[in-house]
């Protein structure tokens, strides 16, 4: 079984591209940012006061890291504008007022918030893309994504997946070495129309980042019509309409977790299905069951955990598990840089 983490290191690295991690206050993105420049994955610029940057990490070489401080950057001004711009005529709901009056209420906003800078210095094609969210939630991570960078043309939505890979050890029913979950992270409750076009953004996604041929599984409590709900009704809907917006791709459901892993239950539960038993990119349901697949699959099954993973958005930012560790950001570093052009 390939390596897939190195596999897509490997591949980022011929890219030469530039990510930005706008959270130099977090010492494990200091880390990352040092080792992802080290094993050449990528370029990096990192947000931050330089000097406080290595009073607070004076273990951490940052040779070949850029470091740039907001503060006193000579195009934070250019940003700024950027912004005003871009957000012109936009209230803000809590305050019934424009969300900013002047270029300089928009300047002080991104010097408060660096992930809304970050996402500005990619608007600007100063970067190739952004990781964040180490320390920061994924509302605040991705809405300078959806307000800045926005939908990518022909896409119907944002949303996001987790790339779960197996444990060095392996894992019996992982047969590809690791598995996409989607919807893990962004979108709370898809209707049928909206599970079919994530389906469809992840099966792109298993391609571009994870190298697989999509088998693709719509996850239910239900398999094959053994429940009746409108939960289930929604699933098989989805399944429906996937299958004719996207009839060359390899998918199947409603199915249970347990038929759409394990070849045994698979074959009994939806016999002749040719994902059942072998899926590699699970759908759910909703965010409840996504959310909990992947922590469970990443604490109980010994999986590595990379994102959530964005996919819609025009140009790559992606977020971060709040519990994540220095190799889980290098990895979203490189998957990031694989979703550039």
């Amino acid at each position: 079984m390939k390596d897939i983490l190195k596999d897509i290191k490997e591949r980022a690295s011929l890219k030469g591209k530039t990510v930005v991690l706008p959270e130099g206050e977090d010492s494990r993105v200091v880390k990352a940012a040092a080792q992802t420049v080290s094993e050449g994955v990528s370029k990096i610029i990192l947000l931050g006061n330089l000097q406080e940057i290595k009073n607070a990490n004076p273990e951490v070489s940052l040779k070949g890291v850029t470091v740039i401080d907001p503060v006193s950057y000579e195009k934070t001004k250019d940003y700024a504008q950027m912004l005003f711009d871009i957000r012109k005529g936009k209230i803000n709901k809590k305050t019934g007022a424009p969300e900013y009056e002047t270029v300089e209420d928009a300047e002080k906003a991104i010097l408060k918030d660096y992930t809304m800078y970050g996402a500005l210095m990619l608007k600007a094609g100063d970067v190739d893309g952004m990781v964040s969210g180490a320390c920061h939630s994924t509302a605040n991570t991705l809405r300078p994504g959806l307000q800045v960078i926005k939908t990518a043309p022909g896409e119907k939505m944002v949303s996001a997946y987790f790339l779960m890979i197996a444990p060095p050890c392996g894992n019996k029913y992982c047969e590809d070495g690791c598995y996409i979950y989607a919807d893990s992270g962004l979108v709370q409750n898809p209707t049928s129309e909206e599970l079919a076009y994530i389906a469809l953004s992840s099966a792109k996604s298993a391609e571009q980042v994870a190298g697989l041929t999509p088998r693709i599984a719509f996850i239910s409590h239900s398999s094959k019509g053994s429940a009746k709900h409108a939960d289930v009704t929604k699933v098989q809907d989805a399944v429906k309409l996937f299958k004719e917006i996207a009839p060359e791709y390899n998918a199947d459901g409603e199915l249970q977790f347990d038929a759409a892993i394990v070849p045994e239950v698979g074959a009994s539960k939806a016999p002749g299905s040719t994902v059942a038993g072998h899926a590699n990119v699970l759908v759910f349901p909703d965010l409840d069951t996504g959310n909990s697949n992947y922590k469970n699959t990443e604490r109980l099954g010994g999986f590595m955990a990379i994102g959530p993973i964005c996919q819609g958005l025009a140009m790559p930012i992606n977020d971060l598990s709040r519990g994540c560790k220095t190799e889980d950001i290098v990895a979203a570093v490189a998957i990031t840089v694989l979703q550039t052009k």
